[in-house]
């Protein structure tokens, strides 16, 4: 759920640095893969974790916030933020993808700083599900992360 000012520092600010129209087409992926969670029909359920970390980091700009605050508000769209204070030392370090298939095939999607793994193997997918449920326990329930990021759009977070 990020606005394309926001995808586009994060796409250009990785190592290597990659040239504008790389960037610009990544940008481009990433926004029409938003567009299917909110056009679909039936719409696909979404949990999405936001570290604050993250929610905090010198790229966020205040339309990011915003951007997630109105997504929060979507039937489809649960928000759920991990505090510094509730977050575990182990997490992920790079975005993790749990996706399960309309034929119930379950798959899971990490990415970290010098490779991406997709697998299906279903040990791994049972121990992403189960880091990703633990995680959850300890993150702001969906309507404090509601409040907690409407507070960083109206600048008292």
């Amino acid at each position: 759920m990020q606005t394309a000012a926001y995808a586009r520092k994060l796409v250009s600010d990785r190592l290597p640095p990659q040239n504008d129209e790389t960037v610009e087409e990544r940008v481009v992926t990433r926004l029409e893969r938003q567009a299917l969670l909110t056009g679909r029909k039936p719409p696909v359920a979404c949990c999405f974790l936001l570290y604050e970390a993250a929610l905090r980091s010198p790229l966020v700009d205040r339309e990011q916030p915003e951007r997630l605050s109105e997504a929060s508000r979507l039937r489809n769209i649960v928000n759920q933020v991990p505090s510094f204070a509730r977050a575990f030392s182990n997490a992920p370090e790079g975005p993790t993808v749990l996706i399960e298939t309309r034929d119930h095939e379950r798959y899971a999607f990490a990415e970290e700083a010098f490779a991406s793994e997709l697998t299906a193997d279903p040990g791994s997918v049972a121990r992403v599900t189960e880091s990703l449920g633990m995680i959850r326990t300890r993150a702001l329930d969906p309507d404090e992360s509601a409040r907690f990021i409407e507070r960083m759009v109206k600048g008292r977070e």
